[in-house]
Order: structure tokens, then C-alpha cells, then sequence
């Protein structure tokens, strides 16, 4: 891997985008390590959360490669779209949570990266917009469709209308982000989040995932069925009752993902 880092350390995968040269920017190469990536780790099942950050102070991910798409013809450019769209999609469908720990700012097809993930920490410091528009182009990576269901529809079409940027604040405010931090506090609050996960059940918190995604995705009385089905797979997991016996003897439990 050249263009991102890797690591897995007590539970928890660390992904950074590693261009810091080009703002980290979502290069044909890029994309098919980070994909190579999440694709790998889907099937660790030790692997129980990921944070996914970018390397640089200033800046998560710019988007699209621009300077690459400029080189392109019409079938080269729907085909690099539709990789990122994939790529993006792939983070999202992970069974265990993603974080985004945006070190800097995110525009375009990288705050649509962020998206994908399920939870969002940012350094305080950045600015966020889906700004395709302004080069006569939309969001191609699911970011009509995430965004106006992250922070509501008339505040999504104003921002990809016109190329809104906002603060770190601003998006906590709306629900984007979940906090903005200072970036010298951003992956410890990172960490700290991760290992909160990765301290619980871990097939319980695959399932909780399931059920909020699927459920988001459909009505309410379907929902509440997703919900009842993914609930009777923990039922028999050596995790239940551990749980159980960790609270009667009042001690931390040992979850194993059984």
C-alpha cells in the first residue's frame, strides 16, 4: 500500500489517507487500495471498529482527483464515478462501524466518503460542502441521497445547490458531525470511541448496525420487525451470557464475538 496506511491494533483498524500532496484526493490508485482494504477486513472477524482518517493537517479529502479527471475521456470519467460510488458504498456496507475522524476539510466526493461512515468526528478547524455544482457537475458518490437524510432536505438542497461550505460547528449543530474537536484532540477522541465499541458485544453491535441501516431504509412497522429478527440472533451467542454473568459477579465482561 502506497497511498494509504493501515493498521490493526486491539480490535480496532486505522485507515489514513496517505496524499497529503494532493489534499488526499481520490485517485484511481486510491481507490482501489482503499477498497482492497475494506474488502479484506470485512472478513477479520477480531476487527470490531475503524477510524478513518486523512494524513495533513489541513485537509481529509479534497474529492475526485481533479488533475486525473482532466485527462479523461466520457467513458473514463463515468467509469472513475462510479468507482468512487462503489468504494464509498463499501464503506458504508462494512458490518462493524466506521469512524470518521476528519483531520482537516472535506469537499466533494470526501465528505461523501465520510458520509458512508456512522460516525463523524471532526477537527475544528475545516470546512465541508459537497461543492460539485460550482463545476457543473452533482454529488455521484450517494451524497443526494446521504445527505438529506443526515440533516434534512431543505439544508442538503441549499449546500449542494449552491456549494455551501460550512464549519465544523455548523455541522455538529445540524446533525452531520457528532462532535468537533480541536485536531490535536481528534484521534484520542477517535480512539476513545473505537475502544467503547470494541468493548461491547461484538455481534450485538454488527446487529445493532443492520437494524438502524435496514430500518432507516423503510417504515416503521418494517423496522420494528428488522429489529425483532436481528435481536433473536444474539439470543444464542456465549456473548449474551457472558454478559449476564459479568453484571451478577460485577465485573467487566470478556466478549469473544461468539
Amino acid at each position: 500500500m502506497n497511498l494509504i496506511e493501515t493498521k490493526i491494533k486491539d480490535h480496532i483498524g486505522h485507515v489514513i489517507l496517505k496524499r497529503k500532496e494532493s489534499a488526499n484526493a481520490l485517485s484511481q490508485s486510491l481507490l482501489d487500495e482503499l477498497a482492497t482494504v475494506f474488502y479484506e477486513w470485512k472478513f477479520i472477524p477480531s476487527l470490531r471498529a475503524i477510524i478513518l482518517t486523512g494524513d495533513g493537517e489541513k485537509v481529509f479529502c479534497a474529492g475526485a482527483d481533479l488533475k486525473e479527471r482532466k485527462g479523461m475521456n466520457e467513458t473514463e470519467v463515468r467509469q472513475a464515478v462510479a468507482k468512487i460510488g462503489q468504494t464509498v458504498n463499501m464503506v458504508e456496507d462494512m458490518p462493524i462501524p466506521v469512524i470518521a475522524a476528519l483531520n482537516g476539510s472535506a469537499f466533494g466526493g470526501g465528505l461523501e466518503l465520510a458520509l458512508a461512515c456512522d460516525l463523524i468526528i471532526a477537527a475544528d478547524h475545516g470546512k465541508f460542502g459537497l461543492t460539485e455544482t460550482t463545476l457543473a457537475i452533482i454529488p455521484g458518490a450517494g451524497g443526494t441521497q446521504r445527505l438529506p437524510r443526515a440533516i434534512g432536505v431543505q439544508r442538503a438542497k441549499e449546500m449542494i445547490f449552491t456549494g455551501k461550505r460550512i464549519s465544523a460547528e455548523t455541522a455538529c449543530e445540524w446533525g452531520l458531525f457528532l462532535k468537533a474537536v480541536p485536531l490535536a484532540s481528534l484521534m484520542e477522541e477517535a480512539e476513545q470511541l473505537a475502544k467503547a465499541i470494541a468493548n461491547n458485544g461484538p455481534v450485538a453491535v454488527k446487529q445493532a448496525k443492520f437494524a438502524i441501516n435496514q430500518g432507516m431504509n423503510t417504515d416503521i412497522k418494517t423496522g420494528l420487525s428488522i429489529e425483532q429478527k436481528v435481536y433473536e440472533l444474539t439470543i444464542p451467542t456465549k456473548d449474551r451470557v457472558e454478559g449476564l454473568t459479568a453484571f451478577k459477579e460485577k465485573r467487566a465482561p470478556v466478549y469473544t464475538g461468539e
